[in-house]
């Protein structure tokens, strides 16, 4: 029975569970069930076999203890009123966000940006000189320095709706696709919106920097001389979309504590089909592909999925294996369309993991903002004395061991196919970037290290000092208790 018909039909004298209004504008789009992106319940015990490693295949190890989780034996769904641990709504605030998937009259209204002013944003701060600087910034949008951070200041953190209708118009494509600039806007905001800001990493200035290193990579030659407008358009709205909704932990987190998209989506990238759906919501809502023939539409909501899904980190080892093959047989064609569409898939891998190659001072802001992240999983895990998930235990773990892991087993391997694919100075200059900036990290182990170590001296005598002046005090105290023994009681009291 395919996905789409297991949400639960109640009659129209009950009340529907907000989380089945909230998702069926993303999810009912489409009978398909390789549109929905999960397997056939037969295929669900071979989805091993993407990611078999021998013992030694430290790579695979470590990119198997990030993401992947055992598949369960039986995968079904329970009453239509079941209820999933509510593990994170007790985390965050009652004043919440506006959800997404609302009507649009609900976003018109609750939305200040749909009406053209930023959200909680004061009209004074909106000078000529803020705007200037960020428009200076975007004429430098395709250096590899870029400072998201600071653009995202500039911008009265509007960074990814201003970022991403930049690109759009410098490409040309709202002209050539003939999008509604209203609707256009109206979507960015949405996106925007749907990001949670409360989380340290995943929020939409992660989403703007990958967006902005997805151009970078769009602007490479063997990229740029090959991609027709509709890959261009898919890979920023796919970057812009990436991690929609995303809400601050990962899918073992998500599967252990049984929340309801783990058994929407089989446990098979839960995150990830999330993300696509919810962008596929936004853009059936706001009507931004509505003038286009449907099967054009379909067709580009497919590939849209098709990239997003492809940051799975579970599956790192099946996108290298098939990338290093095609270096090896040199058989990559550009012209070809699957060939095109798979480099943009890898390039949009590259664009979401690419913080160790950035230059240290924004490295070093992305690796403690993503640790950070890994931490707060951790302590809800500990609160509600679950399993904590590997790398999100704060006392276990530190931003340069978990960051030097990552370089080793995910990044490297994969920037470094990267760069044979398109050896450019770009490529070299991540390279160049990650093996400092890991050196650097090194460098912090160490001295962190040699702090503890002298710390630990100190302790042992001062501990010493401590034991010696017992030893003294028990000493002056025996003697003391001799001489008063000695005293007959009618002298003590005389």
């Amino acid at each position: 029975m395919e996905v789409c018909y297991q949400l639960p039909v109640l009659p129209l004298d009950r009340p529907v569970p907000k989380h089945v209004l909230s998702r069926r504008g993303a999810i009912s789009f489409s009978s398909s069930s390789s549109l929905f992106g999960a397997p056939d319940p037969r295929q669900l015990s071979q989805r091993r076999g993407a990611i078999s490693y021998d013992s030694s295949d430290q790579t695979a190890l470590y990119i198997r203890m990030l993401g992947d989780v055992r598949v369960r034996s039986q995968v079904g769904f329970e009453p239509e009123r079941r209820s999933s641990h509510p593990y994170l709504s007790m985390v965050y605030s009652d004043a919440r966000r506006v959800h997404r998937l609302l009507s649009f009259q609900r976003y018109l209204h609750s939305s200040r940006l749909l009406r053209g002013v930023p959200q909680q944003i004061p009209l004074h701060i909106l000078d000529e000189d803020y705007t200037g600087q960020a428009r200076c910034m975007l004429e430098k949008v395709g250096n590899w320095n870029f400072d998201i951070f600071l653009f995202d200041r500039l911008t009265n953190g509007n960074s990814l709706i201003t970022l991403t209708f930049h690109l759009l118009n410098q490409y040309g494509l709202v002209e050539l696709f003939q999008l509604d600039m209203v609707k256009l806007w109206r979507f960015l905001v949405m996106v925007q919106e749907d990001y949670h800001s409360d989380n340290p990493y995943h929020n939409a200035v992660h989403a703007a920097d990958v967006t902005q290193a997805m151009y970078c990579y769009m602007r490479e030659p063997l990229l740029a001389k090959s991609l027709t407008s509709c890959d261009i358009l898919l890979g920023l709205l796919a970057a812009a979309t990436h991690d929609l909704d995303h809400p601050g932990v990962n899918q073992p987190f998500l599967i252990k504590t049984d929340h309801y998209l783990a058994t929407l989506y089989r446990n098979t990238s839960v995150l990830e089909n999330h993300h696509w759906k919810s962008a596929v919501g936004l853009l059936r809502e706001t009507g931004l592909f509505s003038h286009l023939p449907a099967e054009d539409s379909l067709n580009m909501e497919r590939e849209l999925g098709s990239l997003i899904l492809a940051t799975d980190i579970s599956r790192q080892n099946e996108y290298l294996s098939r990338f290093r093959l095609h270096l090896d047989q040199e058989n990559m064609c550009m012209s070809n369309a699957s060939h095109r569409h798979f480099i943009l898939q890898m390039a949009l891998k590259c664009a979401d993991i690419c913080n160790p190659c950035r230059p240290w001072e924004l490295s070093k802001q992305w690796s403690e903002k993503v640790t950070e992240e890994f931490f707060q999983q951790g302590e809800i895990e500990k609160k509600h004395k679950l399993e904590v998930s590997p790398l999100c235990d704060r006392e276990a773990n530190t931003v340069g061991n978990i960051q030097i892991g990552f370089m080793t087993y995910v990044a490297e391997p994969l920037f470094a196919e990267w760069a044979r694919f398109s050896d450019t100075r770009l490529s070299q200059t991540m390279l160049g970037h990650m093996g400092l900036n890991k050196a650097s990290w090194g460098g912090l182990q160490q001295e962190q290290t040699s702090v503890s170590e002298e710390a630990e001296p100190s302790t042992a005598g001062a501990e010493a000092e401590d034991d010696a002046a017992r030893t003294d005090g028990n000493t002056a105290t025996t003697a003391g208790g001799t001489s008063s023994k000695e005293i007959p009681q009618g002298s003590r009291k005389s």
